[in-house]
């Protein structure tokens, strides 16, 4: 392998910012702040809007967008009304 190209892969704290959930793994993501782990360690900190934690798809709480009918179908029970003009 080259020397040089591979990326610097480090133990990161990334922190869901919608209800606080940590998690720890390694990664290359670019960090400014650090935070204080309760076994003692200072690990770089990554903030993240929501996670697999808070995510409707993960958690079921997703409604389907699409269930009464496509959008196709809504187009042409909007505008049936409006006709067209000869």
């Amino acid at each position: 392998m080259k020397e040089g190209i591979h990326p610097n892969y480090r133990e990161v704290c990334f922190v869901d910012l919608s209800n606080g959930f940590q998690f720890v793994t390694r990664s290359c993501a670019p960090t400014k702040e650090t935070i204080k782990m309760d076994d003692g360690r200072e690990l770089p900190l990554f903030k993240l809007e929501t996670t697999s934690e808070t995510h409707p798809f993960y958690t079921g709480t997703q409604k389907s967008v699409d269930s009464l009918g496509g959008r196709v179908e809504k187009f042409r029970n909007k505008f049936a009304r409006v006709g067209l003009k000869k």
